[in-house]
């Protein structure tokens, strides 16, 4: 049975000395070899990308990095692997170089991340290269590859196919719902990372400590589960997860900013090197995009956002699955461009209906993407009984907030328009014109 002293991170971890500092005051143990990684130039531009990009536009303490979120994951890790590696399920099946493809994995996950990277993705442009294909050029080749190769002596490439969700053997099957699972690294170092900076207490709303230490195998041993002693913090989990989304993340303020940098990245798409775009910090991507608009309306849009004067786009109307089934389900998860089109529709009718001229870019459709967020159950092992079950069997938190499709209440279809028109639009029946053209 492995005990993994011998991989120099894990031997390390309670080390007094080699420590990097994270708010809220955790210490983060760097071997040489991680500090080899970390002070790549991709790994280093990290510190130049937003972690929660827009959100910044209503929580302002919100500017941490994904350098920051990338080793608080990787600290996390490493508590995941002092939990586990003393269950003998685990550590029989684990080998201590899957181990160490998993640190990395963990440490490199957010490594091909670019500014403002989801919502560009989530409207699908043709010739936007996802941030997971470009993690994967980083870790293949370079300075990354070339680190890997010699102080850790694995394949580059596995590394890569782990954060992809590859798994070719037992353990790696095991690894990958470490990396991305109902509990794993990333969530619990996010949803308390950005609960912290934005000043919330939602996304810290559980026991963090506590489900780690109850972490274990699932029945059929390939994938992580939870005893009974950490149902309770499973719980908070899934409810952190849901009022993040609700309260942060989809926060009306923060589409209507997201909505208006879509619509400008869309109209300019064809100006847009995006291969340059990639290798930028969020103030040189802003400004490569802002450069791109010159005085055309993508511009007005952008200065909006990014401006001197903040001038965000209005709230007309919005829809939920509970309230609104019926528009709601016309417009969620619709390609972006055919948004693009039903805006501009919407425009040409509340034109007509106020008397004056409104463009098409200044009536924007929000709409959940067609990408859904992962549903999250788990299962629980209850000692007693010696049986696994569903957490979403036990629990009628996870039953309501994740059995059902979690993106259906946490986002919302939102219609926003320009504060040059949206003051005159308000006195009409924005309802009635949205029911039109949605069909």
């Amino acid at each position: 049975m492995a005990t993994y002293e011998s991989i120099p991170e894990f031997a390390t971890r309670h080390a007094a000395s080699g420590l990097l500092r994270l708010p809220p005051g955790d210490d983060v143990p760097l071997t040489p070899r991680v500090r080899r990684l970390i002070d790549t130039p991709a790994f280093r531009r990290l510190g130049e990308v937003s972690q929660l990009g827009l959100v910044r536009m209503v929580y302002p303490g919100a500017g941490h990095t994904r350098f920051e979120h990338s080793l608080g994951v990787y600290r996390v890790a490493l508590e995941f692997l002092a939990r586990l590696a003393g269950l003998p399920r685990f550590a029989e099946v684990l080998t201590e170089q899957e181990v160490t493809k998993f640190l990395l994995a963990a440490l490199l996950h957010d490594v091909g991340h670019w500014p403002y990277c989801h919502p560009i993705e989530d409207i699908a442009l043709v010739g936007v290269t996802h941030h997971e294909q470009l993690a994967r050029q980083a870790i293949a080749e370079g300075p990354i590859a070339e680190a890997i190769a010699e102080d850790w002596q694995l394949e580059p490439l596995g590394v890569a196919d782990l954060i992809a969700g590859v798994a070719k053997t037992p353990g790696e099957q095991i690894v990958t719902s470490m990396l991305s699972g109902p509990i794993d690294v990333d969530k619990i170092d996010y949803l308390a990372r950005d609960s912290m900076h934005c000043g919330v207490p939602y996304g810290r709303n559980f026991d963090q400590s506590r489900l780690i230490a109850s972490l274990c195998l699932n029945e059929a041993g390939n994938a992580i589960a939870v005893t009974d002693k950490g149902k309770t913090a499973a719980e908070l989990m899934v409810f952190s997860r849901y009022v993040m989304f609700s309260e942060v993340y989809w926060h009306h303020a923060v589409r209507s900013a997201t909505a208006m940098l879509q619509r400008a990245v869309f109209e300019l798409q064809n100006e847009i090197d995006f291969a340059r775009f990639y290798e930028t910090g969020d103030h040189q991507w802003v400004a490569l995009l802002r450069k791109a608009a010159g005085k055309s309306p993508a511009a007005t849009l952008l200065a909006g956002v990014f401006g001197d004067q903040r001038q965000l786009y209005k709230r007309l109307a919005q829809y939920s699955l509970f309230e609104s089934r019926d528009v709601y389900e016309r417009l969620a998860r619709r390609p972006y461009e055919v948004l693009v089109d039903l805006g501009a529709r919407l425009a040409d009718q509340l034109s007509q209906a106020a008397g004056i001229v409104i463009e098409p870019h200044e009536v924007l459709f929000d709409a959940p993407p067609a990408k859904l967020e992962v549903q999250f159950n788990v299962d629980v092992y209850s000692s007693k009984q010696q049986a696994y079950r569903a957490l979403g069997d036990v629990s009628p938190v996870v039953r309501t907030l994740a059995l059902e499709q979690f993106d259906d209440y946490v986002k919302r279809v939102r219609v926003f328009a320009s504060p040059r028109v949206a003051d005159r639009l308000q006195t009409l029946d924005i309802d009635a014109a949205v029911a039109a053209v949605a069909g």
